[in-house]
């Protein structure tokens, strides 16, 4: 009763709260009986409050084992908010100072501080294993546990060395460990590597219900992207992108689009990578653009939405980081973005992996593939790969697969044959092994086995490989089998299965959603020809017809063919938007653009036109740094060879780059390099082809010029002096 007492007017002091969230009074009750603790609890679970009541109401100091410098700064300054002096919490770790740390140990030394975050590449130095020897530790946190599993998403190697690292410090100093995802193996990783096999577990379910989960066919994604977040306006949300480039660019379109948007990645140097979170915690920023490396830790409890623009590495890291939404309780949306070709990309990165590593890294990266081509209710799955069960009737639609109709089909027939192959043959096959014999894949590992040879063998072929994904996944999910991690995936008969073999009954599955290929940034172009305004463009071919004549120039060097049929579908009205249009620069815009926006505006008035509002997205292509570097290396007078292996281009590709920068407007001056190649009359002759050309082709001005008389090389050099000269 006096702990308990103690409890509640320690949680209101410090913290301002009334009453405990979950296991939290008996996890803290637990850890101030110096008993070990595990603790498996969602994020926005709570978990800190677990091990920083305990530590100010215990004596000595807590050490906090924490991954992230960003994390340990986040919770100190939170602490010392709630605490009212600067000592009571510290981080030792390699940002500090030679002053700061002396300053961390002498507070420690004296007693005032009741909590210390350390990361566990600090904790293991001998120097901080002295100092804190002579200390009283009242225990040990440790944060982010799933770092110490090779099959957690997160894996590091100095987290398997703190055990040894505590047993150094002192004797019998009681554990807690503390992780929002871990699976059945990662639990029990994590309790063999701390030797805390007696430790007290507290599960919490992993179910978040007020979250939303979708995922979507990736295609033109960071025009969804900005879209999405122009729709929630003033919500505070996190994009996380798999590459620093990637989180730049995005970083930089949302911006451009009107969009409070930051980026955050380890290229960053720590001041700027602070100040983004300061922002965006501060409700400055709305929406930042992030590696993984974000949001670790990070007490935000408002963020309204998480897009993952490259679908995850892991389950657990997805799970992890869309936790980051909705902390509070409210609204919280998980967008992710799936293409086959992230999966091969994820899949390269673990090529050059020790074989046990990447068996491992191969089955993580396999179930979120099947999570991600899966129809079944995402609740469910998320639940199931954390060893929960879920009747997906209680996810109440919130998920993009319980909101659409679902196709299901009778599994009976294929599942006994499934089911009956395992029993008859030993549990030693993953799922995709038995899809390949269904489907009759003669592969040496089916050979090997003699499998080819079986009745079944192809047998499934007619059905389709989609049909035997989807029923190997309804298999696993409603237990009739289960995968055993610990043997990279292989299939084990459950009591259920057993059950069904014996007495079978009629069941039907879901059949997985069919992932359409379309991957590109861009539209289809059939789609977009099939929505294009036909009567607008011979409007606009005769204005640039017109305005031509009036220039003495060709139609194409005012506005090429493609340009014009984009305006067709977007409807541009001001000189902004018709910048948004492919091949139109600024310099384009200013020079040519005021007649077409014009007529575009009197069109779409005059057909009561809806334009679509979305389209203009500004493009921080027009202005990469990668253009802006070729156009200051040709002021530089740089030759194009140089430059092309400057950028690791070959001749041709920087020829394309040039043309692309020169036919969006931009005025380049290659004169310098162009004298040197052609003489002055072989230019002129080429000039005077291309000022009467109806078309720009390289291949029909060689044919004309004669392929004998000029080179390729020539003709497209040419152009580009022409097209800049004369049209920008």
């Amino acid at each position: 009763m006096e702990i308990n007492k103690a409890l509640f007017d320690n949680l209101q002091h410090f913290f301002g709260f009334d009453n405990f969230k979950g296991d939290q009074e008996a996890i803290i009750t637990n850890i101030l009986q110096k008993k070990d603790t595990f603790v498996i609890m969602p994020t926005g679970g709570g978990k800190s409050i677990c091990y920083q009541l305990p530590a100010l109401m215990s004596e000595g100091t807590a050490l906090v084992i924490s991954p992230l410098i960003a994390l340990m700064k986040n919770q100190v300054d939170q602490l010392r908010a709630f605490g009212g002096t600067d000592s009571i919490a510290h981080f030792l770790n390699s940002s500090l100072t030679k002053a700061d740390t002396l300053k961390v140990k002498q507070d420690v030394c004296n007693g005032d501080t009741k909590l210390l975050y350390v990361a566990p590449e600090s904790l293991g130095k001998q120097e901080n294993i002295d100092f804190l020897r002579g200390l009283t530790v009242s225990f040990v946190a440790i944060d982010e546990a799933h770092c110490i599993s090779e099959w957690g998403h997160d894996f590091r190697p100095e987290y398997r060395k703190i055990r040894q690292t505590i047993n150094n410090i002192g004797e019998h100093i009681p554990i807690i460990a503390l992780t929002a995802t871990a699976t059945p193996k990662v639990q029990q990783d994590i309790q063999k590597n701390l030797q805390m096999n007696d430790a007290v577990l507290f599960k919490s379910s992993f179910n978040r219900s007020n979250l939303y989960y979708e995922v979507r066919p990736k295609r033109n994604v960071i025009k969804e992207i900005v879209r999405y977040a122009k729709q929630n306006a003033g919500k505070s949300g996190i994009v996380y992108c798999l590459s620093r480039k990637k989180v730049d660019e995005v970083a930089e379109t949302l911006r451009l689009n009107g969009v409070k948007a930051l980026a955050y990645h380890a290229g960053l140097d720590a001041k700027t990578r602070a100040e983004a979170q300061d922002n965006f915690l501060m409700e400055d920023v709305d929406v930042i653009v992030a590696t993984i490396a974000f949001g670790m830790g990070i007490d935000k409890p408002d963020v309204r939405y998480v897009i993952h623009h490259d679908i995850p590495k892991s389950m657990e890291g997805y799970y992890q980081e869309t936790g980051r939404a909705g902390r509070d309780g409210g609204e919280g949306s998980c967008l992710a973005f799936y293409s086959e070709k992230d999966i091969d990309k994820l899949a390269k990165f673990m090529k050059d992996k020790p074989v046990s590593e990447r068996e491992i890294g191969t089955q993580i990266l396999k179930e979120v593939i099947d999570y991600s081509e899966s129809a079944v209710c995402r609740r469910k799955q998320i639940l199931h790969y954390f060893g929960e069960n879920f009747n997906e009737t209680g996810c109440n639609n919130m998920c993009d697969n319980c909101r659409h109709p679902k196709k299901y089909f009778e599994a009976t027939g294929p599942l006994l044959q499934v089911l009956q192959f395992i029993r008859e043959h030993g549990e030693r096959f993953d799922d995709t092994y038995i899809i390949n014999l269904m489907m009759g894949q003669d592969n040496p590992q089916i050979s090997l086995h003699e499998h080819d040879k079986l009745p079944i063998f192809g047998s499934g072929a007619e059905q389709g490989e989609l049909l035997w994904k989807s029923l190997m996944r309804g298999a696993i999910l409603n237990n009739y089998l289960q995968k055993d991690i610990d043997s990279y995936g292989l299939l084990k008969l459950t009591k259920q299965g057993t059950s069904f073999l014996d007495n079978p009954s009629s069941i039907k599955f879901i059949l997985n959603n069919q992932i359409e290929a379309a991957e590109g940034e861009h539209e289809d172009t059939q789609q977009q020809n099939s929505s294009m305004d036909t009567e607008l463009l011979k409007k606009l071919k005769d204005l640039r017809e017109r305005i031509g004549k009036k220039h003495k120039l060709p139609p194409y060097v005012i506005f090429q063919e493609q340009s014009l049929e984009e305006m067709c579908i977007h409807y541009p009205i001001t000189i902004s938007e018709l910048k948004q249009i492919q091949g139109v620069g600024t310099g384009k815009a200013m020079k040519f653009g005021q007649p077409f926006i014009e007529l575009i505006k009197n069109h779409v008035e005059e057909h009561e036109i809806d334009r679509p509002i979305d389209f203009v997205i500004k493009s921080a292509a027009n202005k990469s740094s990668f253009k802006i570097s070729i156009i200051q290396n040709i002021d530089r007078q740089l030759t194009l060879s140089d430059i092309a292996a400057s950028k690791g281009l070959t001749y041709e590709e920087i020829l394309k780059e040039v043309e692309s920068i020169v036919s969006s407007g931009t005025k380049l001056n290659l004169n310098y390099y162009i004298d040197d190649l052609i003489d002055e009359e072989r230019q002129d002759e080429i000039v005077d082809y291309f000022r009467t050309s109806e078309v720009d082709s390289v291949d029909l001005a060689l044919a004309e010029l004669g392929q004998d008389e000029y080179t390729r090389e020539e003709i497209q050099l040419m152009r580009i002096k022409f097209l800049s000269e004369f049209g920008n």
